[in-house]
């Protein structure tokens, strides 16, 4: 039997109403959770891209790949792995400022975790990390008995360490 891991689904698109239900549909017909999702612009003009994380096996993201691409608007569809990706996320923390004020060990919490504060005043403070989702993870946990009011984690953006080469290939049109 095939082993479930975390691939990283990349989608050029046009950007037309209504492709991402399309393309959530496809997922959703396999029963396949989608983990995180984030859409911009790509390095090309005109053209977006999904970024989806999802655990699936090999023959599944296959077969995702291949079904994505014959939907009209997308272009090029490609699945990797983690190892086959650079990837980050971003989390923001938004904490209430009587605690970073009066505890010095939350302060000491925010540099050992490499976090940024973003803003401060008299009633709150926000916290932004940017890293694997494990990082954000340990963040929150360890954030989360200094009265934590809010909590946001972005999906996953990545870059694959091998070229793509979608450049190239619209250049060709």
């Amino acid at each position: 039997m095939e082993k479930q891991q975390s691939f990283t689904i990349s989608v050029y698109t046009e950007n037309n109403i209504g492709l991402l239900n399309r393309v959530s549909a496809i997922f959703l017909k396999r029963h396949i959770n989608i983990e995180s999702l984030t859409s911009s612009q790509s390095e090309i003009e005109q053209v977006n891209r999904f970024v989806i994380v999802a655990d699936m096996t090999l023959t599944q993201a296959t077969k995702i790949v291949a079904q994505l691409e014959k939907q009209i608007e997308v272009i090029r569809a490609y699945a990797h792995t983690d190892e086959q990706t650079i990837y980050q996320e971003s989390a923001l923390f938004k904490v209430a400022a009587d605690s970073f004020f009066d505890i010095a060990e939350l302060q000491e919490i925010i540099k050992n975790n490499h976090a940024s504060i973003l803003n401060a005043n008299r009633e709150f403070f926000v916290i932004e990390k940017t890293g694997r989702r494990i990082e954000t993870e340990q963040l929150y946990q360890d954030l989360k008995p200094y009265n934590l009011l809010q909590f946001i984690r972005s999906g996953r953006i990545s870059v694959s360490k091998t070229p793509m080469n979608i450049s190239e290939m619209l250049n060709a049109f």
